[in-house]
């Protein structure tokens, strides 16, 4: 995985205070995470798997094409903080109500 150093100048042109916007996009990138694991975990239960033997692991085929693609996209980090720059990412305060 190659490192894409983000300009922080780019970040603070789109956000009032930048700490408050990692905080969000790092939430983002959580729930993108578990979006992302419950898809593999529907899409692996789909595969059938190989008949089972207790002395030797198989490798299943489907299920090795499955984990690569998954691994081929964005990380969730990543996917998160172009979300932000993106300004496709919003986040506000609460009520105190």
């Amino acid at each position: 995985m190659e490192i894409v150093p983000i300009d922080f100048k780019e970040i603070h042109a789109r956000v009032s205070n930048v700490y408050e916007a990692v905080v969000a996009a790092g939430k983002r990138a959580r729930t993108i995470n578990d979006n992302n694991k419950l898809e593999y975990n529907q899409l692996l239960s789909t595969i059938v798997g190989a008949a089972e033997d207790d002395f030797e692991e198989k490798e299943n085929p489907d299920q090795l094409k499955l984990s690569l693609e998954m691994e081929k996209r964005l990380k969730p980090h990543q996917q998160a903080m172009k979300e932000l720059l993106d300004g496709e990412l919003k986040f506000e305060y609460k009520d105190a109500e």
